[in-house]
């Protein structure tokens, strides 16, 4: 099988190469391997290359080249290149997070089209995020809501806490000055990007190519968003964040691969998929799991005031930390797919197996029973 990875440089490509690479030929395509940017820790790919048939392609992401030539006769093309969005939205970063993203779905639907023999399977992977702000109830595919309203996507910032307590007790005497007005209501900017990214992917005509979007949850494993974490739980500040109570919707990056092998399998399937655990668990939950898991005791919470501080001072949003994310993936659940790691503590615990660091040796006492199973969605059972 020949399977072609756009943007394969990070955490996630390096993930399916070392998964697809023993017994397929897969092609990356990298705009300069060397140099580039990735989710990994800041350090390079850790794969032995002679150990997997993998060939590195170079290409701008933005206009056809011979790079093109790689696609013709692959059994699937797996899109995963889009700027980290783990930065401050300034104009510069929300310019380079659009163009990543959406040029780059579009040169790719451009090779496609130009090809004798396209491949037979396109995934774009998107976000999970693009759902709402959700503490009520689940999202899936079929029910889940999708506003670019701000007020829809984020928790109430400290201010705002303010302003509606003032506007309780004191709104009577002065109300003129906690008036809002709902005509200048700002847009999200996550889910406008996810949304024009969804767009720009479905909007493109390739009539022998099936197209698959993978609506993707944070994705655990031995690099990307697991090392922060483990970073703070070292430093004792493994706590929860905000109050704790946003979901926090997490897939184990092996089941992420599974389920990209499932879809090729699969003929039959096409259009929108959510691909999470089918168990999320609260932010208070996850940080509370894997601090146990790592053998730290001490966590100190950090408050919604201190995030909105930090933000700036290193570079990135509070968005990512306090949108509570409660996605389901209820439409590859009912293909029939089942999940390696479905609870959290199954998940970890091999996680920090993978990692050759000194909390693999603390992490053994952990099983799948000690998770709560409240919240699960009623359609769809944990699956073990």
């Amino acid at each position: 099988m020949k399977i072609v990875i756009a943007g394969g440089s990070g955490f996630i490509g390096t993930a399916l190469i070392e998964y697809f690479a023993k017994e397929n030929d897969v092609v990356v395509l990298t705009r300069n391997l060397k140099k580039s940017k990735n989710n990994m820790g800041n350090k390079s790919i850790e794969i032995n290359a002679d150990d997997l048939r993998v060939k590195y392609v170079t290409w701008d992401a933005f206009h056809i080249g011979e790079w093109a030539k790689e696609l013709s006769d692959a059994d699937i093309l797996i899109n995963l290149t889009g700027r980290s969005v783990n930065c401050r939205y300034n104009y510069k970063n929300m310019k380079e997070i659009f163009d990543s993203r959406i040029r780059a779905t579009r040169v790719l639907g451009e090779a496609i089209q130009s090809l004798q023999k396209p491949p037979r399977l396109w995934i774009n992977i998107a976000s999970a995020t693009i759902y709402r702000n959700a503490l009520d109830y689940p999202q899936d595919e079929y029910n889940g809501q999708i506003s670019d309203l701000k007020s829809m996507n984020m928790p109430a910032t400290t201010l705002q806490d303010l302003q509606a307590f003032f506007h309780k007790y004191l709104g009577w005497a002065i109300p003129s000055l906690f008036v809002r007005n709902r005509k200048k209501e700002p847009r999200d900017f996550s889910v406008r990007v996810c949304k024009k990214w969804e767009e720009a992917f479905n909007e493109i005509t390739v009539p022998d190519t099936r197209k698959i979007c993978i609506r993707l949850a944070i994705t655990l494993g031995k690099y990307g968003v697991i090392v922060p974490y483990l970073n703070l739980i070292r430093w004792s500040l493994g706590g929860r964040q905000g109050n704790g109570k946003q979901m926090y919707s997490w897939v184990h990056v092996k089941d992420f691969c599974r389920a990209i092998e499932w879809f090729q399998q699969h003929k039959e399937l096409n259009g929108t998929f959510n691909c999470s655990s089918p168990n999320p668990v609260t932010n208070k939950e996850f940080m509370s799991t894997l601090k146990k898991a790592s053998g730290y005791i001490i966590g100190v919470p950090a408050f919604k005031w201190m995030l909105e501080m930090g933000a700036p001072v290193i570079g990135t949003e509070t968005e990512l930390i306090l949108k509570s994310r409660w996605v389901l993936p209820v439409k590859l659940l009912e293909s029939g797919f089942r999940f390696q790691y479905p609870l959290l503590p199954g998940a970890i615990d091999e996680i920090l197996k993978s990692r050759k660091k000194k909390f693999a040796h603390k992490a053994s006492h952990l099983h799948q029973t000690n998770v709560k199973s409240e919240g699960l969605y009623p359609r769809v059972k944990a699956v073990q």
